[in-house]
């Protein structure tokens, strides 16, 4: 396969058009509205999961971290085993399919069957998050490096506009339910689930039947288990010789830590810490969606002129801002304001980081083994962002403290980037 097809890359790019409506619908808007709504008994947020009483959004917190804890668990096996076989495609659409299920399920929860929600939830989490693993590791494989910032900035903006397109349909049936003669003030939400799914697997086939099943023309031979543990112990030993890249990944793991959490966490913030409306949670998370598309392409273009490392710095320095002033917010127009801060900076990190990744890579064919550990380090890092969100909640009672404190995430995170800056190995990066 030559590199830089642009019908390949525009198919590569389409599977976060597919799979981004789950970020936002299922997990960043109606999903944690809903889930808030039905496991709120009164005054009481308590909620007993098989026997154990916990608060609903404590217990929200903590699936978010199974999950991705899970999913860091398994995933370094699964992508080495993958680059061993050629077999990234075939995995990756195993967990689209197990994720975009998943959400359909999510339709027969209706607060009384917590342990049925939550492990369905938990499950989307596993499919979505382990796709990811492979559509990321297709990148360096598909393009030149000189062309990741864009493209990786253009795949995002897909995602953020095709979510934006199934939420705003959503959206009319959550806020106007008359208009399709709903009775049930549960439907509208269910549907949503349904939608995210059926839109998931649907979209999704436009990737799989261009993306390439094995770039590499490998055959497996041996024992695949075995020697896909092998590839991995080997990777490892080149990543602790690759000093520029090893502190990047300690500088994206604490700074996505507190990127992660503000987005799974933020309509849960609104809707208890402020008592909004659905309506205007909803608005504006989509206020999020439209930001982050200009703010991908603003910090790719940042990037070009300063470099990834600085840009990175720059994107730290504004969520440390973020998270201090959301301390403060107390009603609608604040929390507006945030939106539109968190959307943009929010857009130019992920695609930079995705971008700046990639270009750290040495010359190698074991693209979703290096990939696998980039994945579980955002993984990991979620799980230690959600935890702590929970945690801290539990024990202080107030989800502000829990705010605050991610803003040291993203201060260890500008920290090892300052370090970066003054390394001499980093490959072609500009700093």
């Amino acid at each position: 396969m030559r590199l830089n097809d642009k019908k390949v890359i525009n198919a590569w790019c389409f599977y976060d058009w597919a799979n981004s409506v789950y970020s936002l619908v299922i997990t960043a808007t109606i999903f944690p509205i809903y889930y808030n709504q039905v496991t709120q008994s009164g005054e009481s947020d308590l909620v007993l999961f098989f026997g154990v009483e916990v608060i609903n959004t404590e217990l929200y917190a903590y699936a978010i971290s199974f999950s991705f804890l899970f999913i860091a668990a398994i995933s370094p096996l699964l992508s080495s085993i993958a680059d061993y076989t050629g077999s990234k495609k075939r995995f990756m659409q195993f967990f689209a399919y197990l994720g975009a299920l998943s959400c359909i399920a999510l339709a027969w929860f209706d607060g009384t069957n917590i342990e049925f929600g939550v492990i369905a939830f938990v499950l989307a989490g596993i499919g979505f998050s382990g796709s990811i693993v492979f559509y990321n590791a297709y990148l360096p494989e598909i393009a030149e490096p000189k062309y990741h910032d864009k493209i990786s900035a253009k795949g995002y903006a897909y995602g953020y506009a095709g979510s934006m397109i199934l939420l705003a349909f959503n959206l009319s049936m959550v806020l106007k339910p008359e208009w399709y003669g709903f009775v049930d003030e549960q439907n509208p939400a269910k549907i949503s689930f349904l939608s995210v799914g059926i839109w998931w697997i649907g979209f999704s086939t436009i990737t799989f039947k261009r993306l390439p099943g094995n770039v590499y023309n490998r055959k497996p031979a041996g024992n695949i288990l075995l020697n896909g543990y092998k590839e991995l112990g080997l990777v490892w030993k080149q990543l602790k010789e690759l000093k520029g890249l090893k502190t990047f990944l300690f500088a994206f793991f604490f700074y996505i830590a507190g990127l992660q959490t503000v987005l799974y966490m933020a309509a849960s913030f609104g809707k208890k810490e402020l008592g909004l409306d659905t309506g205007i949670l909803i608005v504006t998370i989509m206020i999020i969606q439209i930001v982050a598309i200009a703010g991908a392409y603003f910090f790719s273009y940042l990037s070009g002129r300063v470099g990834n490392i600085k840009a990175l710095f720059a994107c730290c320095c504004i969520w440390i801002g973020i998270c201090i002033y959301v301390y403060f917010v107390y009603d609608a127009p604040g929390f507006i304001m945030v939106a539109f801060l968190v959307g943009f900076v929010m857009g130019g990190m992920q695609a930079l980081s995705r971008s700046t990744y990639s270009k750290m890579l040495p010359e190698t064919q074991d693209h979703a083994c290096y990939f696998s550990f980039y994945d579980v380090t955002e993984k990991l890092a979620t799980v230690l962002g959600t935890a702590s969100f929970g945690y801290l909640e539990a024990l202080t009672g107030s989800m502000r403290i829990s705010i605050i404190a991610l803003a040291l995430f993203f201060i260890i995170g500008l920290l090892f980037l300052l370090k970066i800056s003054s390394l001499k190995d980093i490959f072609p990066v500009k700093h």
